[in-house]
C-alpha cells in the first residue's frame, strides 16, 4: 500500500487515538490522529471497531509487544515522512550518498544500539504494512558502521523477529558474515558461536553464500581451462608439426622453436 498522507485539515480534524505501548507493567501512552493511523492497513483494521459514538477515552489501541522507540519513530514518520536520525545530503549531494545526521558525532556503533533501533522500526513497519517506512529503515541500517559484537546483536534481533523468507534484511547480514567472519569472529568468538548454535538458519545462510562463491570460482577456473585448451588447439593446428606434438593440458608451458629439416 502506498503512503498517501491526508490533507492537513482532514487529519487535524480526525479523532485522537490513544496507543498503549509495551507490557502493562511498563506501559507508555502516546496518541495520534485517526486519519494518519489509517494509512497503516493493520492499524486501520484495529480502529475499525470505533464509531462516531465511541468516547475519546475508549479509542484505545494496545501494542503490548512493540518497542516504544520504534513506535515513536513510526509516529514521527506519519507526520513528517522521516524519523530521527534523518537522512541528509552527503558531500557529493547525490541521493545515493546521503548520510545519517548524527554520523559525524558517533563514527562507530560500538554496541549495535543504532543498528537495533532501525531494525525495530523495520520490523514494526512490516507488521503495520508500511513498505515506505520499511525501506527507509533498511536504507539507514546500511549507513551505520558497527563492531563485530554490534553486528551480532543486530543479527540476533533480525533472526528472532523476521521470517526466513525475508531476504531483504537477512541476506545482507549473511553476506556480511560470509565475507568477514574469518576475521571478525575473533573479535566476538563467544557471541559468534552462540549465534551459530542458536540460529542454525544463520549458519546455513552464511554457508550457502560461501559455497556459491566457491562454485562460481570453479566455473571461472573451468572456463579459464577451456580457453587455454582452445588456444593451444588453435596453435597446434596452425603448426606444421602439430601431429607430432604431445597432447596439451590446460596449463601453459614455454614454447620451443622447432626447425624442420
Amino acid at each position: 500500500m502506498s503512503f498517501s498522507p491526508p490533507s492537513i485539515d482532514r487529519y487535524l480534524k480526525s479523532p485522537i487515538i490513544t496507543l498503549l505501548i509495551g507490557p502493562p507493567s511498563d506501559e507508555t501512552t502516546l496518541s495520534a490522529h485517526l486519519a494518519l493511523l489509517q494509512t497503516s492497513p493493520w492499524l486501520s483494521a484495529e480502529c475499525a471497531k470505533f464509531t462516531s459514538d465511541t468516547p475519546t477515552e475508549d479509542r484505545i489501541v494496545s501494542l503490548p509487544n512493540d518497542d516504544i522507540e520504534a513506535v515513536g519513530a513510526f509516529l514521527e514518520y506519519l507526520y513528517t515522512k522521516e524519523y530521527s536520525p534523518r537522512l541528509i545530503p552527503g558531500a557529493s549531494g547525490k541521493p545515493e550518498d546521503m548520510v545519517l545526521e548524527d554520523a559525524g558525532e558517533v563514527d562507530v556503533d560500538e554496541g549495535g544500539d543504532r543498528l537495533l533501533k532501525h531494525a525495530k522500526v523495520y520490523t514494526l513497519a512490516e507488521k503495520l504494512q508500511i513498505p515506505e517506512l520499511k525501506h527507509l529503515a533498511h536504507s539507514k541500517i546500511h549507513r551505520i558502521n558497527s563492531t563485530a559484537k554490534g553486528e551480532l546483536k543486530y543479527a540476533k534481533f533480525v533472526y528472532e523477529n523476521t521470517t526466513k523468507e525475508d531476504d531483504t534484511i537477512r541476506k545482507p547480514i549473511a553476506s556480511f558474515w560470509a565475507h568477514r567472519s574469518h576475521v571478525l569472529r575473533h573479535e566476538a568468538e563467544d557471541e559468534f558461536k552462540s549465534m551459530i548454535l542458536e540460529f542454525p538458519q544463520f549458519a546455513y545462510d552464511i554457508l550457502s553464500i560461501v559455497l556459491d562463491q566457491k562454485e562460481k570460482g570453479k566455473d571461472k577456473d573451468k572456463e579459464h581451462h577451456r580457453h587455454h585448451q582452445r588456444t593451444n588447439t588453435m596453435e597446434d593446428t596452425e603448426s606444421p608439426i602439430s601431429s607430432a606434438k604431445t597432447p596439451r593440458t590446460g596449463r601453459k608451458r614455454p614454447r620451443t622453436s622447432t626447425t624442420l629439416g
